[in-house]
């Protein structure tokens, strides 16, 4: 558990920074140049679960690691492993919010979706986590800590995509998400592409601005859900702060082509007129469709689109030149959801403390 009470969280710090810091400890203590080559792997290329695991290191070294720079973890409170499997898990964090992450495999890619809020501000209708409101932004250790955990996770090969698709906004928390992207990428720390890293934005401006500046080609996808402004505004609330076209045109900025993501939601945007509308506003981006069936854990007053209309729309989406995909609803049978798991286990616990008082 992330208790952050002794020590520096040297799992915040980006590969250089924890190099400086290191490096600096090291030599006060007189050690040979060679630790800090054997130590500063075990942040994140090879890492450990505690000092005390890194038995190449001296007994002493390793007590005074764990005194200066504790690694600090997450504690799962629940997972869950679908059919097709899909996992889920819910980590518990030191002040007793509770994220999810969502490891997707399929063939060999293993896609990790992560969260960088606990609960989220922006009230998407057919969102479980922004249906339960704002609780904090996470530290860039809770953000990097989803993928450390699987990491570290006995005999389990590391993420080779990872997504900012999980509960929050994360160019609301762009402190910590920004140095995250470094610790992802960068060939200290996790060493993932910047290809294979995806930032997902209900189209933030100010940080779209600041994501667009840095050098990397890290994807980006806009969470779009509607073609038009006024039916946005129906379905995303921050359409009423950031307007529809200037999100557009601040997408143009990014020099690799972006993703449209679009749930599709029974009679609300599923329309043939809607697909041709969408056209309208992918053709000019070069833009990828992600068209993505509601999952019903995530908003039971809404209905997904049936498979046919789905399929159909797809097919208007191509037919007027946009390269679209339909995606396939992952873990139908588990809390799969952004923010149900969260929402179940909280709802559980309220229940259950009840009936331990006697409330009916």
């Amino acid at each position: 558990m992330i208790d952050g009470t002794r020590g520096t969280e040297l799992l915040g710090l980006t590969p250089e920074a924890a190099r400086v810091a290191l490096g600096e400890w090291l030599a006060a203590r007189g050690e040979p140049a060679y630790r800090l080559r054997q130590v500063l792997p075990r942040l994140w290329q090879r890492p450990v679960g505690s000092w005390a695991d890194a038995t190449e290191l001296p007994a002493t070294l390793r007590t005074a690691l764990d005194e200066a720079f504790p690694l600090f973890r997450l504690t799962l409170a629940t997972r869950q492993v679908s059919n097709d499997g899909t996992e889920k898990f819910l980590w518990t964090l030191a002040d007793g919010e509770a994220i999810e992450s969502v490891l997707i495999p399929e063939g060999k890619r293993r896609t990790l979706c992560i969260s960088s809020q606990a609960g989220c501000a922006l009230g998407c209708v057919f969102c479980a986590t922004g249906r339960m409101g704002f609780r904090r932004n996470l530290s860039v250790t809770e953000i990097v800590g989803q993928v450390r955990e699987l990491v570290l996770a006995a005999g389990a090969p590391k993420p080779t995509n990872v997504v900012f698709m999980g509960m929050g906004e994360p160019l609301l928390n762009w402190d910590a998400v920004d140095p995250t992207l470094t610790i992802l990428n960068q060939p200290d720390g996790f060493g993932i592409g910047a290809r294979h890293i995806t930032v997902s934005t209900v189209g933030i401006l100010p940080t779209l601005a600041k994501l667009a500046r840095r050098p990397e080609q890290f994807r980006l996808a806009l969470s779009l859900h509607a073609p038009t402004p006024t039916l946005r505004r129906e379905l995303m609330p921050i359409e009423k702060k950031y307007k529809l076209p200037e999100v557009l045109e601040a997408l143009k900025q990014f020099r690799r082509r972006v993703t449209l993501e679009y749930v599709l939601i029974g009679g609300r945007n599923d329309t043939l007129e809607a697909a041709d509308q969408l056209a309208q506003l992918a053709l000019p981006l070069g833009a990828l469709v992600n068209l993505l069936p509601l999952h019903p854990g995530g908003a039971p007053d809404l209905t997904p689109t049936g498979r046919a209309q789905m399929i159909a729309f797809e097919r208007r989406l191509k037919s007027r030149g946009v390269e679209a995909v339909l995606r396939r609803s992952r873990g139908l049978d588990i809390s799969a959801a952004c923010g149900q798991l969260r929402v179940e286990v909280l709802s559980r616990s309220k229940v259950g403390a009840q009936q331990h008082a006697g409330v009916e």
